[in-house]
């Protein structure tokens, strides 16, 4: 199993980098936190014009196919820039419901959507075009959405779907499950690495007694733990987008998720009374990170998959 991305996949991802980068998105982050979706929804058709939700369309609808580990690594960066919006529910929706019109128009950047599964509440549902209820008994269109809901992270906006139509009976959502789970790590994994680059950059910019707090054995402890942390969920992640398993996605996003959320600890702790402040970049990964950790599958749901795989192997 091949676990390093290709010459291709690096391009793919380094492109993505340096658009996001160039994007400035600390701002349009605060701009959809306070409701203002225009500057987000313009990066929204660059991301798209970059062929990222393509990635989860067939080909016959003029995407690139579903491609789980080409969506896994551009949900890294996505993650790792902060980016706001219903992205993996978007994901979801196109896998959940392909047709073709539809399909295209995903991939396009023409249709943002969400979906509410587990939950009444779904992730901007005041700024989707599409919003959609999953139930045990089938797939639905929303007749509208409530009022927004405060969450953990100011930019992830959550409003009640209330079920409508019923679109389809019973789909096959085990795949489009396992892909807004895999994709949520990714986008953990993402916002954990972002954390750490920031705080060893401050580390190094930062003075006790005359020199660089980075140069302190403590800090550098809890950085490489960190790290490791990190490193040690990426080939999980990576893997999970090859088999597609649910125990190893499971893992990816149990291990990602905790991993971030370790991270934002580590970062809050080593930058003082100045992460807590909201005016400070740091705090739009911080807040993301916590609330990651829980989207799409809990640690403990995460876990107890793991363990039933486990026990079905024995």
């Amino acid at each position: 199993m091949r676990l390093t991305p290709d010459a291709e996949q690096r391009a793919f991802t380094a492109s993505l980098d340096a658009m996001l980068t160039a994007a400035g998105t600390p701002s349009v982050v605060r701009d959809w936190s306070r409701g203002d979706h225009a500057s987000g929804r313009a990066l929204w058709s660059r991301i798209a014009a970059a062929g990222v939700f393509a990635l989860a369309v067939p080909e016959a609808y003029d995407g690139a196919g579903v491609r789980p580990l080409e969506l896994a690594l551009a949900f890294v960066e996505l993650g790792r820039h902060a980016v706001p919006g219903p992205l993996v529910e978007t994901v979801t929706a196109a896998v959940l419901l392909p047709a073709p019109d539809l399909a295209q128009r995903i991939a396009s950047g023409e249709v943002m959507a969400t979906v509410a599964h587990g939950s009444p509440y779904a992730l901007d549902g005041d700024a989707a075009d599409l919003r959609l209820v999953l139930t045990p008994d089938g797939l639905h269109s929303a007749t509208g959405h409530g009022p927004v809901r405060p969450s953990l992270d100011p930019a992830r906006r959550l409003t009640a779907l209330t079920p409508g139509d019923l679109l389809t009976p019973a789909p096959h959502s085990t795949r489009a499950l396992l892909l807004a789970r895999l994709t949520t790590a990714a986008q953990a994994l993402g916002v954990g690495l972002a954390l750490l680059d920031r705080t060893v950059s401050y580390v190094r910019q930062r003075t006790q007694f005359g020199v660089p707090i980075g140069s302190f054995q403590a800090v550098k402890h809890q950085l490489a733990t960190a790290r490791t942390a990190l490193e040690f969920a990426r080939p999980l992640v990576l893997a999970a987008a090859l088999t597609l398993d649910p125990a190893d996605v499971a893992a990816a996003k149990v291990t990602a998720g905790e991993a971030a959320y370790a991270g934002a600890r580590t970062a809050l702790q080593l930058h003082g009374a100045i992460g807590y402040t909201a005016e400070y970049d740091l705090s739009l990964w911080l807040t993301k990170a916590r609330a990651l950790r829980t989207a799409w599958g809990s640690p403990e749901e995460c876990r107890d998959t793991v363990l039933s795989a486990g026990g079905r192997r024995s």
